[in-house]
């Protein structure tokens, strides 16, 4: 089977002590991962949009941060399906690795920045069922999503399936934290509850970021 070994260090300094293999994969694994990127795609859509417009009319951090996820995650989809539609290379893995990681470090800005917009005061959730709705079929599809290509992952060695697992993964996390969030904030009002289960996330998704950025690929995790 064919490999390519990614250098130890670049001429930038970032990527300086991490040595993945990124294996060619079967055309079954292909087919695999196609199959399971264009899920993510189609699915992601239809979450990003209803997500994002339940959280402007309810004017909701927590649903902003999963529609911004959501939003990220069909963007890291497409990429990780070109990476694995153009030949197997170290320069299209690191690439596409490289703005996986990228849109996940955008994600940590935009959460902090719409959960300290509400914390401030500049925003007043409202309640929002259909939100509610979106979150609970997150919570369940995402972590199915989330599993097989951890598996694809480590079957291929790929840095940039890894960063697209983690945020199939973030996606579920999540869609929990931010429906406990609304949940509390519509049966006692708490306002803080919204951007607070927001804020909850963001450790998660910087380390996963920072590990997608230097090219880590999927192995025991």
């Amino acid at each position: 089977m064919a490999m390519f070994r990614q250098r130890p260090s670049t001429p930038d300094g970032i990527i300086n002590s991490v040595v993945s293999t990124v294996q060619v994969p079967t055309q079954e694994t292909l087919k695999h991962i196609h199959r399971i990127q264009t899920i993510t795609i189609a699915w992601m859509s239809v979450e990003a949009a209803l997500s994002l417009w339940a959280a402007w009319t309810a004017r909701s951090p927590a649903l902003a941060a999963f529609g911004g996820d959501s939003a990220v995650e069909l963007m890291s989809g497409a990429v990780v399906l070109w990476r694995f539609r153009t030949p197997a290379s170290e320069h299209a893995e690191q690439l596409a690795a490289r703005i996986a990681g990228g849109l996940l470090f955008v994600l940590v800005a935009y959460v902090v920045l719409a959960s300290a917009m509400s914390l401030l005061g500049y925003s007043k959730p409202k309640t929002s069922y259909v939100g509610m709705v979106v979150l609970l079929g997150a919570a369940i599809v995402m972590p199915v999503l989330a599993k097989e290509k951890r598996r694809l992952s480590a079957l291929t060695g790929s840095a940039a399936l890894r960063a697209d697992a983690a945020e199939s993964a973030l996606c579920a996390y999540l869609s929990i934290i931010a429906l406990v969030g609304l949940l509390v904030h519509a049966l006692w009002r708490t306002a803080w509850a919204d951007p607070v289960a927001a804020l909850m996330i963001t450790p998660l998704i910087a380390r996963e970021a920072s590990e997608a950025w230097q090219g880590r690929a999927c192995g025991g995790c």
